[in-house]
């Protein structure tokens, strides 16, 4: 698996700025992709799946909580798991018309033709991938945590104020940086560290309480590079965040049709629920207020 920060960008293009603000307000982003051909309707019977009355949806293997759990994308459990099948019922399709298929990472943002309808895999929008792919309108916006050794004098804490105490570092020139001088306001300078990495050592060397990074990243730390680590808590939102879009093939005809369904899900609160339930009540990660 590719570590969760060489699978994101760390410039925030202008269009994906757009995405980011019309999503935080409710509204439907004005700037999506180029799509194909225009679909003549969004209903299951007009659109042009690569299998008529079956949609295919791709992600990688393995695939790792809290998008998926026990790797196994068709149970629905597990953030993306759940996500990908609301866009199913929205466009009219059964979980029994949804048909997974394993496609890795590297393939799916490289140029050429796709086995599946959309891949779900914490794509992270940038304008880059999209000269040779297609992204719907974001389903997620990434959120910073604190990460902290278990034991840590923070490991447990709630409060902002709770954290004001500690010595806290992140990457310079990140919003994680800009959410401990602007939302958790600590009253000792932070630490400011050249990559994500000097800051997991200087953590692991007891040099910090804790460190900010997006809240996919301290998944990934936690789980896969530090096992003494634990998540504190998520912070509120700040600054420009990344996003997440569903994958399609460049110029795909469905590219309007399955963005339409993700706005959908976003105005009617779905994602935003599906979002605390697997990302914060199952995850074990609770909101830092």
């Amino acid at each position: 698996m590719l570590s969760a920060m060489a699978r994101r960008s760390l410039p925030v293009a202008l269009t994906t700025a757009t995405l980011v603000l019309a999503s935080l307000v409710g509204c439907a982003p004005q700037n999506q992709p180029a799509p194909g051909p225009p679909q003549a309707s969004c209903t299951k019977a007009e659109l042009k799946t690569r299998t008529p009355g079956k949609l295919t949806i791709a992600t990688d293997d393995p695939a790792y909580a809290p998008w998926f759990t026990d790797n196994l994308p068709g149970n629905g459990k597990g953030f993306e798991s759940a996500v990908a099948y609301e866009v199913a019922q929205q466009l009219g399709y059964a979980r029994i018309d949804v048909q997974w298929v394993r496609v890795k990472f590297d393939t799916a943002i490289a140029p050429g033709p796709k086995e599946f309808d959309f891949d779900i895999n914490q794509f992270s929008i940038t304008d880059e991938r999209k000269q040779a792919v297609d992204f719907t309108s974001p389903y997620y916006l990434s959120r910073q945590a604190v990460v902290a050794r278990k034991g840590s004098k923070i490991t447990g804490k709630s409060r902002l104020a709770d954290l004001q105490g500690a010595k806290l570092g992140a990457q310079v020139g990140t919003t994680s940086y800009q959410a401990i001088t602007d939302v958790i306001k600590p009253t000792v300078k932070p630490q400011v560290y050249n990559t994500n990495d000097d800051a997991k050592k200087a953590l692991q060397n007891g040099q910090l309480d804790g460190i900010v990074v997006d809240l996919p990243t301290a998944f990934y730390i936690t789980s896969a590079e530090l096992k003494d680590a634990t998540i504190v808590g998520q912070l509120p939102q700040v600054g420009l965040p990344e996003t997440f879009g569903l994958l399609l093939d460049k110029g795909s005809p469905l590219t309007g049709c399955v963005s339409g369904a993700v706005d959908a899900l976003r105005a009617n609160g779905t994602l935003g629920n599906l979002e605390k339930t697997w990302l914060s009540e199952v995850a074990g990660v609770p909101d830092i207020t």
